[in-house]
């Protein structure tokens, strides 16, 4: 009884990694499938005429000379987050090997959790603490 309950347990949860891996990856891909369409916005955003804008709210907190080298540091990085977002779509194929890899190692673990709680329970059930027939012991007279 023990046996079987506990590998309904690991298959459940091997049940559930695959789709979790499986939701992640098909997620993932779609994001970076589509994040060459984003490099419109970004540049836009980082070659802004006013540079940073602050909130309202936070504008008196913050000290001009912050803006300035915050927008100077963006204008610097926008070429290379534009040159990343355009190479994201051929990524795709090296974010599918990387997600079935990592799935195929959690899917081991838990074949090997499954075959240590196997274990665990024969050796629960050789100590006689199994809920089976007692062996009788001869009576001494």
């Amino acid at each position: 009884m023990f046996y079987a309950l506990s590998w309904f347990v690991v298959f459940g949860l091997l049940a559930l990694w695959s789709l979790g891996a499986w939701a992640f990856h098909a997620i993932a891909v779609w994001a970076v499938s589509n994040a060459g369409v984003l490099t419109g916005a970004a540049s836009g955003v980082a070659s802004g005429a006013e540079g940073l804008r602050l909130p309202d709210w936070l504008s008196p907190w913050v000290p001009p000379e912050i803006v300035q080298a915050m927008t100077s540091l963006l204008s610097g990085l926008a070429p290379a987050v534009e040159g990343l977002l355009q190479a994201a779509p051929s990524l795709a194929g090296g974010l599918s090997v990387a997600t079935w890899v990592i799935w195929g190692l959690g899917s081991v673990l838990l074949v090997l959790l499954g075959m240590g709680l196997h274990l665990l329970i024969a050796l629960w059930h050789r100590r006689g603490g199994g809920s089976g027939p007692q062996p009788r012991q001869p009576v001494t007279a």
